[in-house]
């Protein structure tokens, strides 16, 4: 009697287990670090807000997320006289609205003042489409959840179910600011 077909077998046995076992000890080796292959960092640009708030249970009284049903919303607040920061924060607020292309329809607006009101005329000329309100609860809201190392000015952006998600530098270049939110409208399926 030989050892042949047993040898034999023995061969394809442990060639079974090296294909299935083989790819998850690959998996674990590069995992552990032991490769270059790994993600060396984050890929948003803007910074995440989380928790995440939402404005209707935070706010009630804001009407902003139920104004904008099932958009997204990107809010440029400033509460004082809107200068020239506050012409060329709204100038960027557009211009990374155009940049989304097709998805542009997807994001609203929104100039979030304080008592003094905007120069209507500015606006009606310039920024077609912005939406300008004052609210103070939800201002109030906004300036809680930004990030304390960083400074005012910037960006926040709401999804369609009112949930407070990001919040952009306000010298964040356009282009990263859209590569953010490119991204969220490509994985999210409302709005």
């Amino acid at each position: 009697m030989s050892d042949t077909p047993r040898k034999s077998g023995r061969f394809q046995l442990l060639l079974i287990a090296a294909v299935f076992i083989g790819p998850l000890v690959v998996a674990a080796w590069l995992y552990s670090g032991g490769s270059e292959l790994q993600p060396t960092g984050r890929s948003n640009h803007g910074a995440l807000l989380e928790p995440f708030v939402n404005l209707a249970d935070a706010v009630p009284e804001s009407t902003v997320a139920a104004q904008f049903e099932r958009a997204w919303i990107l809010i440029y607040m400033n509460t004082s006289e809107c200068d020239e920061t506050c012409r060329d924060a709204l100038y960027t607020a557009r211009q990374a609205r155009l940049m989304l292309g097709r998805e542009m329809d997807r994001v609203s607006r929104v100039f979030l003042h304080g008592d003094i009101p905007p120069d209507t005329v500015f606006l009606a000329e310039e920024h077609p489409g912005l939406t300008t309100i004052e609210d103070s609860g939800l201002a109030s809201l906004l300036n809680n959840k930004r990030p304390a190392d960083v400074p005012a000015g910037g960006y926040f952006l709401i999804d369609p179910h009112g949930n407070l998600v990001m919040y952009f530098h306000p010298d964040l270049d356009p282009a990263d600011m859209v590569d953010d939110i490119k991204h969220l409208l490509r994985i999210s399926r409302i709005g």
